[in-house]
Parts: structure tokens; C-alpha cells; sequence
């Protein structure tokens, strides 16, 4: 039995005096900045039109009562490093471009995702694939069809257009993919290589599902253009991610954003415009496929 004397119980209150001073000033120390500043990887949604993004981002100001700046990035990586540096509030990545981010930040959090209408390549929910496509008439059957041809990646730090590509697909051919094909190119953007693949500037490429989805419904190619010649296993969508430094009641403000938006028409038509039937939220642990991907890829070097 312990016993507590006058001097151990004056020591201990004023130690627990001395911890409640101390949350209260991490409490205090919490990140509550004036403007939210907000960035997504390049897609071509962000690089056709900002303007889509406008009720999204109405939504977070209503419910965060702060103003929404938009940064538009030139690469996955500079999305990255703007919520490294503490530029960027709340950020959408790609999953492995956020695995990468988190694995040198574990003070990001994810907060939610899109999930997905059924579409012309992709399936519903809050997952997608990344398929390698060719021309319908090339005349590529096959993957045994494509060696020593040129290929199109998206970007270094793209799940669909780099990452699957290089850990789960050469499993597939049993080789690297510079030693399969003739020439390997990143093209900067999935639509670019979905591009590139319909005007024969590569043989073929790797493209997320909800992405090709999109060039085709901007009219530039039509479905029966393309051939699958391989498919990865449903991955979890695009991340949308804050910085976990912010104030708990400004965190749970964003993700109510995200959550609620789909109850508003101007809402509904945003997330129509994605072709999505709302957000649902998401932990840190739904990505640790794309961790194990990485490893796997991290373990090739």
C-alpha cells in the first residue's frame, strides 16, 4: 500500500497542475491559420478547369468560417513537399504519393475519398485499377505482344502510373520494365498517357481506370479505341489529406466538408462532375496496401 504524505501530495498536484499547463499549451500550440491553402496532384480535371472545384471548396469555407486558397502544383512531388513544408493545409495525393509523404510526415492524416460511379473502365466504389492499354487496332493481343515496344508511365510517385507498374505487373513479365520494353517515358499525366496511346506517340500505357474514364468522356477517344491488356487489383482511391497539426475542431470541420457535400444540390453536382456519388471517409490504415506495394518496390533497389 502506498502512502501519501502532505509533501507527496503537494509534489503530485503540482505536477499534475504542471501537465495540465502543459496540454493547454499544446492545445494552444495547435495550427489555426487564417487561410486554408488547399492542392491536389495534376489531373486533368485541375488543369482544365478550377472552376469545377468551386463547390468543394464553397463547403469547406462554410464550415471552417476561414477562406480556401487553391495552389495549383506542376507534379505529384509538389504537392508533397508544399504539405511537408507546411505551405499546403489540406492536399489531395495520389496513394503512393501520400505513402510517401506520410512515411517522412506521420503528422498527415487522411481524411476521406471519392467513391466512384461505375463508368466505361471503371468500377463503383471508393477503388480503382490501373490497366495497360494499347490502340484497339495495333494489333497487340497480349503482353507477350508488347516486348520491346515503348511504354508510358505517368509519374515517379504515381500508384497506378509507376508504383503497379513496377512491383505488381513485372512480376507478370519476370523482368524490369526497362529490360522488357524498348523505351520507358513518363508522360506527366494519365490523360497524357491515355493521349499518347490513342495518337501513337507510345505503344502502350499504364492508366488509372477513372482517369482514362475521363478523356473518354471529354470526347478525345472512344472506348472501342483501346484494348486492356492487363488489369492491377482495386486499390483505394485518391486521399484527400490535412495536416494533423491543425486544430482538432478545424480536422473534423474538413472531413465533415467532404462527408456532407453530397447533401447540397451545388454539391451533388460537383461530385456528378467527378463522377462520384459522394465521399466516404478514410483512415491512414486503408493505404497500407500501397505501403506493402512500396516496400516490395523500396526492396528491388
Amino acid at each position: 500500500m502506498k502512502i501519501w504524505t502532505k509533501t507527496t501530495r503537494t509534489i503530485g498536484a503540482a505536477l499534475l497542475g504542471s501537465l495540465s499547463l502543459m496540454g493547454a499549451a499544446q492545445a494552444q500550440e495547435c495550427k489555426d491559420p487564417e487561410v486554408i491553402r488547399f492542392s491536389m496532384i495534376p489531373t486533368e480535371e485541375t488543369t482544365q478547369e478550377l472552376t469545377l472545384y468551386e463547390p468543394l471548396v464553397n463547403e469547406i469555407k462554410s464550415a471552417t468560417g476561414k477562406n480556401v486558397e487553391f495552389f495549383l502544383p506542376t507534379s505529384y512531388a509538389s504537392v508533397v513537399e508544399a504539405m511537408l513544408g507546411g505551405f499546403v493545409d489540406l492536399g489531395m495525393h495520389g496513394p503512393y504519393s501520400y505513402v510517401i509523404a506520410q512515411d517522412k510526415d506521420p503528422e498527415l492524416r487522411v481524411v476521406a475519398t471519392y467513391a466512384k460511379h461505375k463508368g466505361h473502365f471503371q468500377e463503383e466504389g471508393p477503388g480503382y485499377k490501373a490497366v495497360l492499354v494499347a490502340r484497339a487496332d495495333s494489333g497487340y493481343k497480349s503482353v507477350e505482344d508488347l516486348k520491346g515496344v515503348v511504354i508510358g508511365l505517368t509519374d515517379p510517385a504515381s500508384t497506378s502510373g509507376n508504383l503497379l507498374p513496377r512491383v505488381s505487373f513485372t512480376k507478370v513479365i519476370g523482368a524490369e520494365l526497362e529490360d522488357y520494353f524498348s523505351r520507358v517515358v513518363y508522360t506527366g499525366g494519365h490523360d497524357l498517357s491515355a493521349v499518347a496511346v490513342f495518337e501513337g506517340q507510345v505503344d502502350a500505357a499504364f492508366v488509372a481506370t477513372h482517369r482514362l474514364d475521363n478523356v473518354l468522356d471529354r470526347g478525345i477517344a472512344k472506348m472501342e479505341d483501346y484494348t486492356v491488356l492487363w488489369s492491377s487489383p482495386v486499390i483505394p482511391q485518391d486521399p484527400f489529406v490535412v495536416n494533423g497539426r491543425l486544430c482538432p475542431e478545424i480536422i473534423d470541420q474538413i472531413q465533415n466538408a467532404f462527408l456532407n457535400l453530397s447533401e447540397s444540390e451545388e454539391g451533388r453536382q460537383y461530385l456528378e462532375n467527378v463522377n462520384a456519388s459522394k465521399f466516404v471517409a478514410m483512415t491512414d490504415a486503408d493505404y497500407d496496401i500501397i505501403r506493402d506495394l512500396k516496400a516490395a518496390k523500396d526492396a528491388k533497389k
